[in-house]
């Protein structure tokens, strides 16, 4: 199916397992660590500035935040993990909640989006999740985001580095991408409409 991003709209944020929204369409789950660039992503797949925020300081994503697409899938906007500078406490809360989605909701995660910085070799919970996203089965794209803060020489070894970490295979998908400069955006439209059987 084709689905226009340019169509989204923001419509639940989910602090609480009851609050997660199971009406049959598709879930493109996005994860990423605090400071990757994770509603920037988002923000240049809809083509709009401020859909998902963009905090100044990492980790202002703490909740499960549902953007509606086309009026036919869901963009989801999972918790940031890693840098943010909260109390163990709301950190627990933070891991509990995506626990409870994975868990609960693997059925109606069609993709997961894993995000990652190129710059930098994925993290213990980069592994983490993209452990998460396999174990769901479902398809899943890595994004390697900031391309743009790379010269043409040093792409192909960092792709290379987040594929050894991640151990990938030819099969999955490894998509470089600058939320910046808009590079990798139509690719990865294409990419998630191909997964939900478009």
């Amino acid at each position: 199916m084709a689905l226009n991003f340019a169509k989204a709209e923001f419509v639940r944020s989910a602090g609480r397992r009851e609050d997660f929204i199971r009406d049959g369409l598709p879930q493109f789950a996005f994860a990423g660590r605090s400071n990757v660039g994770k509603s920037s992503v988002i923000n240049r797949l809809v083509g709009r500035k401020n859909l998902a925020y963009v905090g100044a300081s990492p980790g202002k994503t703490t909740q499960v935040n549902y953007f509606l697409i086309d009026r036919r899938a869901y963009l989801v906007d999972l918790p940031g993990y890693g840098y943010a500078r909260v109390s163990q406490a709301e950190k627990e809360r933070w891991a509990k909640l995506m626990e409870s989605y994975f868990q609960e909701e693997a059925d109606r995660i069609t993709t997961g989006v894993l995000i990652v910085d190129i710059r930098h070799k994925p993290t213990a919970n980069d592994l983490v999740m993209h452990d998460w996203f396999r174990q769901t089965g479902c398809p899943e794209i890595v994004v390697a985001n900031k391309l743009d803060k790379l010269k043409k020489s040093q792409v192909e070894p960092a792709l290379q580095l987040v594929r050894e970490t991640l151990e990938l295979t030819e099969a999955d998908i490894l998509l470089p991408f600058s939320a910046e400069k808009g590079m990798g955006k139509e690719d990865l439209i294409r990419l998630l409409v191909q997964t939900c059987g478009g």
